[in-house]
């Protein structure tokens, strides 16, 4: 009898254990096969952030929703936040695919033309033929004013998209020679043209002899003196045949003359003061500081368009435009539209000696005044665009101290950069590069190192092990003391 019941007992104990094995064969099972599906197959993300700074932004999805080339993304020995980055990008478009691989076997073209090894980690972009490789230093960037490393994995994926499927770059031409500011203070600006598919080129116009044919934007950047008559003539030439401008000026605070320049200026009906304009809305400047302006760009504005918010514009040491009046535009056959102003507690300081930041006695009121406008001029069969900004200092790289033990390079504050290449793509007939770009501010990453992922799967196998060991354990002392 006590055999007998001894022999239920251990069946009891024998299918207690064998369905608790089985239970958790079942778990680590279902593990396994969940982690082989994420890794198998794409499957979407949840961003629960504020700015969704881990999804693909919508800037990305605009410029290419209209795709319509196949591309294929290669990312090799790339850490797990940029294969899956890079994996989000079929989700943009049908056209787009990923393909992975374990070595350079199949890609002996790969190593003879970028020399790269298996032991190297890189992504390459490959469609109608043309490939573009990119390194892991150019997922990033270094912001040597705040000393920080910025993250621009997802501009640069979808720049070396475009830059393999886009067939014609529009040619940035900017005048050198006679300029304020050098070729070194717009490096930050032409590296963003460029990486948003445009030929960048400095141009001496003496040098050359001419406007370059293939020309598409002429960027005439504050003058240190004036144009000679042959440049002048080549650039009224250039927009008689429909050019496109962009200019970008200062206050005349040396007082040059520049008749040769002010022709072109005429030609849209606009000139610039020579004086420097301050504000006196203290919600309209940098803390304390009149002559760090921001303005709202017009929200009608071509420059803005389909941007569901508002566009600030950070203008330094500026300088106001004087526009013809509708009039003297309608003869001049010229439209144009007020991009930027000042509040209507702005002052303008023609005596540029004068150092006090306060409104004085010799200054003028200039309420409401435009600082960035931008012009149509019909000619003929020929139509030619102009956008100016009273300032150039906001569009460089140059770093200026905005307040106490505060820094920052001018490109960068408020969305000067944006407003810039917005400018650019509406210039060019790009409208659909128009938009609002990942605030870099807000990009991070974080990858698990391999201590890390030993403690997860710790946690994920170990814990749970040790519990079932537990409940056997003390299933089996209760049943003896029974």
């Amino acid at each position: 009898m006590k055999n007998k019941f001894l022999s239920v007992i251990k069946k009891k104990w024998l299918k207690s254990v064998v369905l608790t094995i089985v239970l958790f064969a079942i778990i680590i099972s279902a593990y396994i096969g969940i982690m082989y599906a994420i890794n198998k197959f794409t499957l979407p993300d949840f961003d629960f952030t504020k700015d969704k700074i881990y999804s693909i932004t919508q800037a990305t999805k605009d410029k290419l929703q209209n795709l319509e080339v196949d591309v294929t993304i290669y990312p090799y020995n790339m850490q797990q936040y940029v294969d899956d980055l890079a994996h989000k990008y079929t989700n943009v478009n049908k056209h787009i695919k990923v393909e992975e691989l374990e070595n350079l076997t199949s890609k002996l073209d790969w190593q003879n033309n970028y020399e790269v090894t298996d032991a190297d980690s890189f992504i390459v972009i490959e469609a109608q033929g043309k490939e573009k490789i990119l390194f892991s230093s150019d997922l990033y960037t270094y912001d040597y004013s705040t000393y920080e490393e910025i993250d621009i994995t997802e501009e640069a994926i979808t720049n070396a998209i475009l830059d393999v499927t886009t067939n014609v770059k529009p040619k940035i031409c900017f005048i050198e020679g006679h300029n304020s500011y050098g070729e070194e203070y717009f490096q930050y600006i032409e590296g963003s043209l460029i990486t948003e598919t445009n030929e960048v080129e400095f141009v001496n116009l003496l040098v050359n002899g001419k406007i370059p044919d293939d020309c598409k934007l002429l960027v005439i950047t504050a003058l240190k003196e004036d144009i000679t008559e042959k440049e002048r003539d080549l650039i009224l030439n250039y927009i008689d045949n429909g050019g496109e401008l962009l200019i970008l000026a200062d206050p005349n605070a040396n007082n040059i003359k520049t008749p040769n320049f002010n022709k072109v200026l005429d030609k849209y009906g606009v000139s610039i003061a020579d004086g420097m304009v301050f504000e006196g809305d203290s919600s309209k400047m940098m803390a304390g500081a009149p002559n760090f302006i921001i303005s709202t760009i017009n929200k009608s504005s071509e420059i803005v368009k389909n941007i569901n918010m508002d566009l600030n514009v950070c203008l330094i040491n500026s300088s106001k435009l004087n526009i013809a009046s509708s009039e003297e535009l309608e003869k001049k056959d010229v439209t144009s539209e007020i991009l930027a102003t000042l509040s209507d507690k702005a002052f303008y300081r023609s005596d540029l000696t004068i150092n006090s930041l306060n409104k004085t006695s010799k200054d003028e009121d200039a309420s409401e005044a435009p600082v960035a406008a931008m012009f149509t001029k019909e000619n003929r069969e020929k139509t030619s665009k102009m956008v100016i900004f009273a300032n150039t200092t906001f569009a460089t790289n140059l770093t200026v101290q905005y307040s106490v033990g505060y820094y920052r390079y001018a490109l960068d504050m408020c969305n000067n950069q944006d407003i810039l290449l917005n400018t650019v793509s509406y210039l060019t007939e790009r409208e659909d590069n128009i938009t609002i770009r990942k605030d870099k501010e807000d990009v991070s990453t974080y990858d698990v190192n391999d201590t890390q992922m030993s403690i997860v799967l710790g946690i994920i196998f170990a814990i749970p092990s040790f519990i079932v060991v537990i409940g056997i354990t003390i299933w089996a002392l209760r049943r003896r003391k029974k």
